[in-house]
């Protein structure tokens, strides 16, 4: 299989989960009240047991929105936004923010970091999520309307090729996204590229110590669940470097305990093959919030 097809089943898995998770509430917005809000997790803080893949996120609330964001932050937002946070941090709370100020969110699934964007750029700010995801975008804008977020629009398309000219945004924000990527240089390339002359990058996401096992990193499922596309905290800030980011700093670090709830079909049987048990991935997983400059 070439590259190219590689990358294209990875990003068809990744689609095809979160789509599940978008579907849940546009479909059936009832249904997902009765049974439970979808897993707002792709992992979630340090003391949490739960990065999973999506498959697993239907069915089960962590109540991971009130762990990421303070309270006072969800206050007016409905449960199709908070139920669908799938991230592993809070980049607005990093990010700075000013009014007036444009930002693009990667990969802004529901929408909870656009509309917590929204409210500190202001009236006189725009927010822009972009998602590869049909049903999310539907999703998103649906919920824009539900919390009346007039300075917010989700467009669809990939991170990879941006669909935004060059210099025409002042920030960019992505929560647990970039990691779900076959090719981090052409991301971080093109956030480089849409980015004012001084702007700056905002992210939370998940990266690894060392290497993981190959047994993992070729499950599709495990792309969709934040774990196989997830690269070594080197390498990730390496190449926020090499796309010409400036004053990259990690602000923070907390690893992810997966081993316990690593339950993916025959994951158990997969590590056994590479010789490790589920635990052996405890302390290998971890949350990192970075920042990031693109030089005036």
């Amino acid at each position: 299989m070439s590259e190219v097809a590689a990358d294209e089943r990875i990003k068809e898995a990744v689609r095809q989960a979160y789509g599940d998770i978008a579907r849940r509430f546009v479909e059936e917005p009832a249904l997902s009240t009765v049974e439970g809000p979808a897993r707002a997790s792709c992992c979630g803080p340090s003391q949490s047991t739960d990065c999973c893949s999506p498959s697993e996120a239907a069915v089960e609330d962590t109540g991971t929105a009130t762990r990421l964001y303070p309270v006072e932050e969800l206050t007016g937002l409905p449960d199709s936004v908070t139920d669908v946070a799938l991230g592993c941090g809070n980049p607005t709370a990093i990010a700075e923010l000013r009014p007036g100020e444009v930002v693009l969110d990667l990969g802004s699934g529901g929408g909870i970091d656009c509309f917590l964007a929204a409210r500190e750029v202001g009236p006189e700010g725009r927010v822009i999520g972009l998602d590869m995801t049909p049903d999310m975008i539907k999703l998103a804008r649906r919920n824009a309307k539900k919390v009346g977020a007039t300075n917010v629009e989700f467009r669809y398309g990939e991170m990879e090729d941006i669909p935004l000219p060059d210099k025409s945004v002042d920030v960019i924000i992505s929560n647990c996204v970039i990691n779900l990527s076959p090719d981090k240089d052409a991301v971080f390339g093109e956030a480089y590229r849409v980015l004012q002359p001084g702007g700056r990058m905002s992210v939370s996401d998940i990266v690894v110590n060392g290497q993981l096992p190959q047994a993992i990193r070729s499950r599709l499922d495990a792309w969709a669940g934040c774990v196989a596309g997830a690269l070594d905290e080197a390498d990730y800030l390496s190449k926020i470097r090499a796309a010409g980011f400036e004053e990259v700093e990690v602000l923070s670090c907390d690893y992810v305990k997966i081993g316990e709830a690593a339950e993916w079909d025959d994951a158990q049987a997969l590590l056994s093959e590479a010789g490790l048990s589920p635990r052996d991935l405890d302390h290998k997983v971890a949350s990192i919030k970075v920042k990031a400059h693109k030089p005036a």
